[in-house]
């Protein structure tokens, strides 16, 4: 952290009285005084719902005695909700270097942390505004990082420390995280075309989001969720004002993550579900009154045949039918399920319809792995080229080769042990026998098992009881027990980690200098059955479903990946490119 000058931080209560507490409480302080009262502040409004929850307010100002004033007595309904509460609080804080674009991005930074607070239920704020650069803009991290640890004294339920929320699911994918220019650039081009689209009454519109794991794609399609939902608030149009969203989560695990984002921040109300899964969403619409806009994650995990309580052939299209515009993130290399699988010449119409209508974005930032170039470029050669190159030196990345699956788990451990490391798991391919509806004949727990380690897979062990946020409302990967555990592409698929340890199980082998997948020693049976294709015939898919189940696996680590091969000649291939 630079050396940067610490905050001034003042609690009062929220009231007609604050303004008052505030300026009697910094009386004789030239320099308390000039920062809050004088120059630009942040502030957070905040009450207890009930114990340890919280619902928070967010903002900045250039005059604070005005703001509390409006808050107070102006008629927005999340201004009077918290002015009717005997109880609430405020914070106000300064700093010698606030200007307005600083204020602005911490105030967006604030949301972004708030948002992610296990113990915050309902978060208040209409805006997103992420600045541009500006002067002192490189100092706002480090400024943030002295005001959160100070008003962490104050309250360590409502500002924990920032290791763990950064190290959680929501965290990562909060619609407040500042932009990259591609994100920015393309985020502003789907805006406008959904702006178009709605007010010249265009239908059939499908805005396709291309790019491969860690590329962005999740961070780009919460932040245009949050905001087509502010649209209906900051523009005057009959087609808009009205404005209906949803957003479809294929993901179970990742389903839980946006509800709770949709929840905080009052996108989903009681009785109206915003947020749901594809199925559910085409059942409850009719082609007769189309969405507005329909918003997909993983599109490419839709299925492509009927199965179970969809009886369509197609979801994506029963999607489409059902909506003006969809907005669809799609990455082809993470199709994992024959019932998902879609053939070149269907990926290929699928961009062909969203270029056509000018509607293509491709995402080719790698933005999860914190790695040179020619590390990505080593793990793309083993998934894309099935090919075991030499592992570059790189002083960014903790690559590391293992002999013995024993000591790999033991150095996931220490890394989950240290806060610092952030959150690490075990995952490995889907070559052990699994059902998550029953277990063993014998008893007990589905097991994955080689070499010298034995562990349950994922989603087995008790979920230890949490006071807070339920522990069983977490992502596996934020389960405590889910380090004794190992985790497989269905668990892990959408999330991070910053240290994976990976068991490349024995369906991917070794043979004469390159990798082969072989379906026969692999338990994914979801990968390996017989596809039903279009004409009615049969055949397997598992040569481009498999190496999918692989490059899910190996694009989790973001600042480390660990790997065990159980196949002998794999094993030996890659502690020969480690040397």
């Amino acid at each position: 952290m630079k050396n940067i000058i610490s905050p001034v931080i003042k609690k009062v209560d929220y009231s007609s009285e604050s303004f008052e507490e505030l300026t009697n409480s910094i009386a004789g302080d030239e320099r308390e005084f000039r920062l809050l009262v004088k120059f630009p502040t942040v502030y957070i409004v905040f009450s207890k719902i009930k114990n340890r929850e919280y619902e928070v307010y967010v903002g900045e100002t250039n005059n604070i005695e005005r703001r509390t004033f409006q808050h107070l007595h102006e008629s927005r309904e999340d201004w009077q909700e918290l002015s009717k509460i005997d109880s609430a609080k405020m914070f106000v804080i300064g700093h010698d270097h606030f200007n307005k674009s600083l204020t602005l991005d911490i105030e967006n930074k604030m949301m972004l942390y708030m948002t992610s607070v296990p113990q915050v239920k309902k978060i208040n704020n209409r805006r997103e505004n992420q600045q541009d650069d500006y002067y002192t803009a490189d100092e706002m991290d480090d400024i943030f990082s002295k005001v959160w640890l100070q008003l962490q004294e104050y309250d360590k339920d409502l500002f924990p420390v920032q290791s763990i929320i950064e190290d959680s699911a929501i965290f990562k994918a909060s619609p407040f995280h500042q932009l990259t220019s591609q994100q920015e650039s393309a985020r502003e081009d789907i805006i406008d075309h959904v702006i178009d689209a709605l007010n010249e009454n265009k239908t059939g519109q499908l805005i396709l989001v291309e790019g491969e794991a860690g590329s962005g794609k999740t961070v780009l399609l919460s932040t245009l969720f949050y905001q087509l939902n502010q649209l209906k608030s900051n523009i005057v149009s009959p087609n808009i004002d009205n404005l209906n969203s949803y957003l479809i989560i294929n993901h179970d695990e990742q389903l839980k993550v946006y509800e709770d984002i949709a929840k905080k921040l009052g996108i989903m109300q009681k009785n109206n579900e915003t947020v749901l899964k594809p199925t559910r969403f085409i059942n409850k619409h009719g082609v007769d009154k189309k969405a507005d806009v329909v918003l997909i994650d993983e599109a490419h995990l839709l299925w492509t045949q009927g199965k179970q309580s969809y009886r369509g052939k197609n979801q994506l299209e029963d999607i489409m039918d059902r909506a003006k515009i969809v907005i669809a993130v799609f990455d082809p290399k993470q199709i994992l399920k024959t019932e998902g699988y879609m053939n070149t010449s269907s990926i290929q119409r699928l961009r062909n319809k969203a270029s056509n209508q000018g509607n293509l974005i491709e995402l080719t930032n790698q933005m999860r792995i914190n790695a040179s170039d020619e590390t990505i470029q080593w793990i793309r050669d083993i998934i894309d080229n099935r090919m075991v190159n030499k592992i570059p030196k790189d002083p960014k990345y903790d690559l590391k080769i293992f002999d013995d699956a024993r000591k790999m788990y033991d150095q996931i451990k220490l890394k989950s042990k240290d806060s610092s490391n952030g959150l690490s798991r075990m995952v490995a391919t889907f070559d052990w026998k699994y059902n998550g509806n029953r277990g063993p004949e014998d008893g007990g727990y589905w097991m994955v098992s080689t070499g010298n380690i034995t562990l349950p897979w994922n989603l087995q062990l008790p979920v230890p009881k949490l006071t807070g946020r339920k522990n069983s409302e977490l992502p596996w990967a934020e389960q405590p027990q889910t380090i004794n555990e190992i985790g497989s592409t269905y668990t892990i698929q959408g999330f991070d980690l910053n240290y994976c340890g990976l068991i490349i199980g024995p369906s991917v082998k070794y043979r004469n200098g390159k990798i082969i997948f072989d379906p026969e020693e692999s338990c994914n049976e979801h990968a390996t059955r017989n596809r039903t294709m279009d004409d009615g015939t049969k055949t397997t898919v598992y040569d481009k479903l498999l190496p999918n189940e692989l490059n899910v696996l190996m694009t989790r680590g973001v600042n480390g990946l660990y790997i065990y091969a159980v196949d002998d000649q794999l094993r030996e291939a890659l502690k020969n490119a480690d040397r």
